[in-house]
């Protein structure tokens, strides 16, 4: 059966460009092998924050005493915030469902798993299908851990640890990127020991080390604890526990163990050779600025393509391939700046390069730097942790890279986010005239640090 464009994978990019090309008048195909809405319905965005407000709210209740407000004992019912997080899992489900329903007859949504045969050629659940245009979004699964011993425990990942009904006694974190430290953190609110191992020497590693500084300042203040600088050389169980050792000697024991060391694209069954995609080492698939792999017609957008695996980056992703192919292109893929954020409590947030990335590639710039501190509403609110960190370009004055830790960081970013978009300059912020006493009022205070702006 032929159709215009068969759609691998219903994540962010492949349901809206389904729904925009049967717009265009297209007959669409979108293969789905799991449930609909991809990684962030299921087991990323949706259920991790969702479960994260529940560990919020029992951290602020726990400490209202700070701010003069009594309460008593506080626990936390796990298997009802479980019961939430399934909840809201279930209407994000069923919304994509409703939408693809919606959808003309030109549409075509099978169930089952979906291999290439040839660049225009799809098998799904025993069907073979043709199209001119085939677009791959396939997402990414959990890294597994490779160390002797790692099949003789039982290893979790983020869905496996969010499916617990009871908090763990004790939680390995292994990894300290995103989703090592939200989980990590918000276990630990839950009611659980927590310590979190990373082969770097601080979290979030990516980050310039000030900005890992202070969030780990801040896990700690909370109590979790930190095994940095090496990683795990071997696993077994101990009874009913598991038994981590590290490259250093060091031992890490708990009830429980989370792998979150990076994300692996699925493409290992997609029969990309076959197709002739060709894929890089780590799996993902080699695209162009237009996202077109080595095959006639074939693209592929998402986590499956590299570069940053975030949610808004493959739903920018289907705008921009929307645009070409409907032969109107706006944007390439490299064609914008992509921010960032980890719902860690402080939040971090960036945008652009970090000022470590920025110094190696020789960029010129204008750094200014503040304590969230010394945020008005920041003291008001009892939420100081954190920092403020902003580079402009000293000869047009816009956004280079920007870099906040601090409540709401990742509201608090979009600004910044705006002005790097319109080519604007920084002074748009600090002329404005901002509400006080408000976060964001702390965006204008780091820019008057600059001498320009004093």
């Amino acid at each position: 059966m032929r159709h215009d464009v068969i759609i691998i994978g219903s994540g962010q990019a492949g349901v809206p460009l389904a729904d925009a090309l049967i717009g265009d008048g297209r007959r669409v195909l979108l293969a789905e092998r799991s449930h609909l809405g991809g990684t962030c319905v299921n087991t990323g965005c949706t259920p991790t924050k969702t479960m994260i407000a529940s560990a919020r709210a029992a951290h602020v209740a726990r400490n209202a005493g700070r701010l003069g407000v009594r309460t008593g004992p506080v626990s936390v019912d796990l298997a009802a915030v479980v019961d939430r997080k399934e909840s809201f899992v279930a209407q994000w489900r069923a919304g994509v469902e409703k939408r693809l329903d919606r959808l003309p007859d030109d549409f075509r949504l099978v169930l089952g798993h979906a291999r290439l045969l040839g660049p225009n050629l799809v098998e799904v659940a025993g069907e073979r299908f043709e199209a001119d245009t085939v677009v791959i979004n396939v997402g990414a699964r959990a890294r597994r851990l490779t160390v002797p011993g790692a099949d003789t425990v039982p290893l979790l990942t983020n869905a496996g640890l969010m499916d617990l009904r009871e908090a763990p006694r004790r939680l390995i974190c292994v990894g300290g990127g995103y989703i090592g430290c939200e989980l990590g953190q918000a276990f630990h609110r839950f009611g659980s020991e927590v310590v979190i191992n990373n082969r770097a020497d601080r979290l979030l590693a990516r980050e310039d080390p000030d900005v890992s500084e202070a969030l780990g300042q801040a896990l700690e203040a909370e109590g979790i604890e930190l095994a940095l600088g090496a990683q795990v050389a071997c696993c077994e169980p101990v009874g009913d526990d598991v038994r981590l050792e590290l490259i250093d000697g060091r031992v890490l024991e708990g009830s429980h163990a989370l792998i979150a060391i990076g994300r692996m694209p699925n493409t290992d069954d997609l029969g990309c050779e076959a197709a002739g995609v060709d894929l890089r080492e780590d799996g993902t698939i080699v695209v162009d600025d237009l996202y077109r792999t080595s095959a006639q017609g074939v693209y592929a957008v998402g986590d499956c393509a590299g570069g940053p695996q975030f949610t808004h980056t493959a739903w920018d992703d289907y705008r921009i391939l929307h645009g070409i192919l409907r032969g109107e292109p706006r944007r390439t893929r490299s064609d914008r700046v992509i921010p960032a954020a980890v719902f860690t409590d402080p939040q971090v947030a960036r945008i652009g390069p970090t000022e470590t990335e920025a110094r190696a590639a020789g960029l010129r710039f204008e750094l200014a730097t503040m304590p969230f501190a010394h945020v008005a509403r920041a003291l008001e609110t009892d939420e100081t942790a954190g920092l403020l960190k902003v580079m402009i370009d000293p000869d047009t004055e816009r956004i280079i890279g920007a870099a906040i830790v601090g409540a709401e960081a990742a509201e608090l970013i979009h600004p910044f986010v705006a002005l790097v978009a319109a080519g604007a300059p920084a002074s748009a912020i600090v002329d404005a005239e901002a509400v006080h006493p408000a976060y964001a009022e702390g965006l204008q205070s780091v820019l008057r640090k600059l001498d320009r702006y004093e």
